[in-house]
């Protein structure tokens, strides 16, 4: 591949780049290797949207590129407490599981592929003096306006939440990238670390964008929402009845959740494994119908949806078979890892189904005759019958402390 051919694949299907100079002068006058990083808070389950971020990554891999992939777990707990400190470390080994799974699904090559995790520098003495450096360089106003659209927003924030950027803005510099990727919704944190950075005398770094992707309710597509996604772990049945659903008004291609998910997942992904364009394929309901409707190119896919050539239903009916094909291979490998079960309940223990009974006076969650599963409370500390299962220590600093979570050989 030609450095023209990579820097074309490192481009497509992004909505927005930052410093395209830095990219080019690597890829075409240095001709190394770019090295870029992806990053993600390990709080809920990922759902089908992550396949849009993976989509990029596996053309980064395709055109040479170096990968590294920041498993942001105190990330996760700094963001208003979305994962208990106990359950950070179960959670990023969740989620090393399923991406690594993700992308060898993808057929693409994963021997530049590095798997990082937070904890692993974040607690060093270097980077929190950085971190110290930084906040003198950010104002509050400037913190809280970069991660307006990505930190929880609350009532009464933390300052959990001013830190959030300040230690994704220092990770480009401690992962050692030329480029950090991420959802256009990252555009405000990429923006406060192009700034500055420079000013505590570390280079400014370029930034890509890709689009994101509307849930199946119309809204963003969240984790914390589950009429909005679709989990990667969800049964065929799950995601047949999620998608019959999902918002898909006739003729309307804005805010199309189903449509964008084609553009931005299926066309690409099917190009990835046959080597070549992507397709599209929807099978007509009857055979009488005629035949199914194949699609390589999304502008005719939308442009038969806004003709109503393809219906609502049709549409519904081929992203099912396409979304259960694309999903079927990561099952299977969750269904014979007994590793990634067991982490699995760890990470996100149920909590105990109690019976409707009469009401009586709360005695409260310390109560001896208290019979519930387990609840993490706003300091993220864990109580219930089973907490014993899923702490890593009896507070946040014995917790922090047991964050020693060694990478798995993402081959």
């Amino acid at each position: 591949m030609s450095p023209q051919e990579k820097l074309a694949l490192i481009y497509e299907n992004l909505q927005e780049k930052l410093k395209e100079d830095i990219i080019e002068d690597v890829v075409l006058k240095q001709q190394r290797s770019l090295k870029i990083y992806w990053g993600t808070a390990t709080t809920g389950k990922p759902h089908c949207g992550y396949f849009v971020p993976m989509v990029k990554i596996a053309h980064f891999l395709r055109a040479g590129c170096t990968v590294k992939i920041l498993l942001a777990d105190i990330h996760g707990f700094l963001d208003n407490l979305k994962a208990p400190i106990e359950l950070v470390k179960f959670r990023a080994e969740y989620y090393q599981f399923i991406i690594t799974s993700v992308l060898r699904s993808l057929n693409v090559p994963i021997n530049r592929l590095q798997i990082v995790f937070g904890s692993s520098y974040q607690l060093s003495a270097e980077y929190t003096m950085d971190l110290f450096r930084l906040s003198s360089v950010v104002t509050e106003h400037d913190s809280k306006k970069a991660g307006a659209e990505v930190v929880k927003q609350v009532a009464n924030p933390t300052l959990s939440g001013l830190i959030y950027p300040l230690m994704q803005t220092l990770d480009e510099q401690y992962l050692d990238v030329d480029v950090q990727f991420g959802g256009v919704d990252q555009r405000k944190i990429f923006t406060l670390a192009a700034e500055s950075l420079p000013k505590i005398n570390y280079k400014e770094r370029a930034h890509l964008m890709n689009s994101m992707v509307p849930g199946l309710s119309g809204g963003k597509m969240s984790a914390s929402d589950p009429d909005s996604k679709i989990d990667l772990l969800d049964p065929p049945d799950v995601v047949e009845r999620k998608l019959k659903k999902a918002h898909c008004a006739p003729k309307e291609i804005d805010g199309n959740g189903l449509v964008s998910f084609v553009e931005y997942v299926l066309l690409p992904v099917n190009g990835l494994k046959m080597g070549g364009k992507g397709t599209f394929v929807v099978e007509k309901r009857k055979p009488e119908d005629g035949e199914p409707l194949v699609y390589d190119d999304i502008a005719a896919l939308k442009a038969d949806y806004e003709a109503d050539r393809l219906t609502p239903q049709l549409l519904k009916s081929g992203v099912t078979k396409a979304l259960v094909d694309l999903l079927r291979p990561i099952q299977d490998e969750y269904k014979n890892s007994s590793s990634w079960q067991e982490i699995s309940n760890k990470g996100y223990p149920l909590a105990e189904v109690k019976k409707k009974e009469k009401k009586v006076k709360n005695l409260g969650t310390r109560f001896p005759g208290n019979k519930g599963g387990v609840e993490a409370k706003p300091d993220g500390h864990i109580e219930g019958a089973q907490k014993d299962q899923v702490n890593l220590g009896t507070g946040a600093e014995e917790a922090m402390n047991n964050l020693d979570i060694k990478p798995k050989d993402a081959s």
